[in-house]
Formats: structure tokens, sequence, C-alpha cells
């Protein structure tokens, strides 16, 4: 069975470090023969935001929805803002409220890869902590290795946006491998 992998992140910046990273970990998952589709900063620019009590859905809503309910994994990656994930992806993620009634409410079962991009380290420590404690309340299993990169010390990217730093790439890969290994047979 081929796995479908979304991936949701990034900055109103097309490019950002934090798309590029989830792009990267999406790519080796392609390589590992998964069908991947992503959602970056721009695309969830456009999400309105989510309101509880209005359930009319814009048609980029209603897709972005679908995609997760069609998803066997995740891959989220946010900006550290002042230590706390982006108000764009927050928004993206609070749409999937919509899938509470759904026969898989959430991201329940689902392997969840995280990764901060963040001037600083202790930004993106409590960043990655904050989205594992949203993948969790969401039912996900967090992939135990979550990417952390401080934009001001590590510079992962080459002229042409490829990842030149070994240790990046080797955290990319190993991510990947992880989604696309768990087996939802020994959780559940």
């Amino acid at each position: 069975m081929t796995r479908h992998v979304v991936g949701i992140g990034g900055t109103f910046r097309p490019g950002s470090s934090s798309e590029m990273l989830v792009r990267g970990v999406l790519a080796e998952c392609e390589a590992m023969g998964a069908r991947t589709r992503m959602f970056d900063g721009p695309a969830l620019a456009d999400l309105p935001h989510f309101n509880s009590e209005r359930p009319e859905r814009t048609s980029e809503q209603r897709a972005f929805v679908e995609a997760v309910r069609s998803a066997d994994a995740l891959v989220i990656g946010s900006p550290g803002y002042h230590g706390g994930v982006s108000g764009v992806v927050k928004n993206a993620i609070d749409l999937l409220e919509d899938t509470r009634a759904d026969d898989r409410v959430y991201f329940d079962g689902m392997p969840v890869g995280l990764i901060v991009s963040a001037a600083g380290w202790q930004a993106g420590g409590v960043t990655l902590a904050a989205l594992r404690g949203i993948v969790h309340a969401m039912r996900g299993w967090p992939t135990p290795v979550g990417i952390a990169l401080n934009s001001i010390e590590q510079k992962p990217f080459g002229p042409d946006g490829a990842i030149v730093d070994r240790g990046v790439a080797a955290q990319i890969a190993l991510q990947a491998r992880q989604i696309m290994g768990f087996r939802m047979d020994v959780i559940g």
C-alpha cells in the first residue's frame, strides 16, 4: 500500500526554512514510495480563521481537511514565533476540528513528524514541545525524532534550496524513515 503523507507548514514567505525542511521530509518519503501533498505558508494563509460556530467552509478549507482525512501520516513545520507555534499553522490545525466526528478522529493512530525553525535554541525547543503536546491532544503519534533548526547558527540550505548540512539531512532522512516505518498494527 502506498502511504499518503501530507505536509503542513511554513510562513507567508515562500521557501521559508520551516517549509523547506517539511519539503525535505516529504521528498525522502517520496523516495521510499509515498505519495505526498504540501500545504505551505501561502496556501495556509488562504484559510480563513477557524470559527467553530460557523460550519461554512471555503473550497480551500475543504480541500485541506480532505487531504488530512486521506493521509496516513503528517509532517507539521512551524517557525518558532516567541516560543510558540505560528498563527497560520495553528489556524490550520484548529480547522481539523472538522474531523472530530470522523471514524478516525483528528490524528488518531497517525505518525506525525514535527519540525521547528527558530531564531534561537530556546524558541525551537519550546515550540517543538508545544507541537508535541498538540499532536498528543489530537491522538497522534509524534515521531521520536523532532527537528529543531536554529536559523541564526545553522545555515543548512545551499543557494538552490538544497539541503547541504549533513547533520540536518540526516535528521530529515531519519524522520522520514520513522514516518514510513510506522506500523499501526503494533499500536492498534
